[in-house]
């Protein structure tokens, strides 16, 4: 049965076109949306964002601390600072977009890309961003600041694409993680159903309707690998719903990941419990370059026993720790997941 492919978001092929015209070649009657790879510093998804926090004059670095082989400069308010002052200007997404989609409506209008194809935008919420780049005891203060700061990108992005052209992605990370409870560097916190369900509403209701919007459920992806494994899919279902319950608007899909080594029917049976609204797509994260289109098969195949319609993709973006030969394998095990039969 062949189905569709959705991209998370980085594709870390050498250019934009580079992406396009990989995508479309390969992949483009199984396509709805696609992303610009993200390339640059979006190959690292949120890590562009900290030259512009230390570039603020509201904030300033606190000692080094060390992470494994990284070290990490947490902010916090700089000194003087009054809390009421404290703004960001742009954050950059939209300017990058407004550049890419001039790329993809040539493609299209080549015939790279087939014409229903939407341009995506992927987005990380703001808690992403400031969660590990602020102190905690700066959060209350600098998160709201920073969410006006990436509504205002949502709204420079609907302003300067057309909605039939644009879909937009918001990426839940961190708080998929503190749902899930087992990361003890990134603990959930009491209320935090309310809090989560107060943020993706405004989130979502910021994105006109005629712009499609998805949400990305990640478990992480620092050097190509989750922070903590799920257990099975249960802990994305119900933050999926809530998500779905939060956002009083469409939802044109739903994204989560599936580790590779499960192909087991324990991992898939909480899907049965996923309350999408009618229309919205679920895409799962099952294509792994370990184990190839086969693999990617076992999995379809297991997912099939638990929930109905379903689109594949990868866990995450497919740009960091990965080559360009590599990321192509990777592409071409989608084409071949995804062929009849499969």
């Amino acid at each position: 049965m062949a189905c569709d492919v959705h991209f998370v978001g980085s594709i870390g092929l050498d250019s934009v076109d580079e992406v396009f015209q990989t995508c479309g070649s390969l992949l483009g009657p199984h396509l709805k949306r696609v992303p610009d790879g993200e390339p640059g510093g979006r190959r690292l998804w949120i890590s562009w964002q900290l030259p512009l926090l230390r570039g603020s004059p509201y904030l300033q670095p606190v000692a080094s601390e060390r992470q494994g082989d990284v070290a990490f400069y947490p902010l916090k308010l700089a000194t003087g600072a009054k809390p009421e002052d404290l703004h960001f200007g742009e954050l950059g997404y939209a300017r990058e977009a407004r550049v890419s989609y001039i790329d993809f409506c040539t493609a299209r209008d080549k015939g790279i890309l087939p014409r229903h194809v939407r341009f995506q935008v992927s987005l990380p919420t703001p808690l992403a961003v400031v969660g590990p780049f602020i102190v905690p005891e700066a959060h209350e203060v600098v998160l709201p600041a920073y969410e006006r700061a990436m509504l205002r990108e949502v709204d420079a992005l609907t302003a300067a694409i057309p909605g039939r052209d644009l879909a937009i992605q918001w990426d839940v990370c961190i708080e998929m993680i503190m749902w899930d409870g087992r990361l003890e560097a990134i603990p959930g916190f009491p209320g935090m159903e309310s809090v989560f369900r107060d943020t993706f509403q405004r989130l979502a209701r910021r994105v006109p309707i005629e712009v499609e919007l998805g949400f990305h459920l990640c478990y992480g992806d620092l050097d190509g690998k989750h922070f903590v494994q799920p257990v099975d899919a249960t802990k994305m279902v119900e933050l999926a719903n809530l998500i779905a319950e939060s956002a009083k608007r469409p939802i044109a899909w739903m994204h989560m990941p599936v580790p590779v080594d499960r192909s087991d029917d324990a991992f898939y049976a909480p899907l049965r419990n996923l309350k999408l609204p009618v229309g919205t797509e679920l895409y799962l994260g099952l294509v792994h370059d370990e184990d190839g289109i086969e693999g990617t098969r076992n999995r379809m195949a297991a997912a099939r026993r638990c929930v109905g319609t379903f689109g594949i993709a990868t866990e995450c973006g497919i740009a960091r720790a990965r080559t360009p030969e590599r990321v192509r394998q990777i592409l071409e095990v989608h084409s071949g997941a995804v062929k009849e039969g499969a």
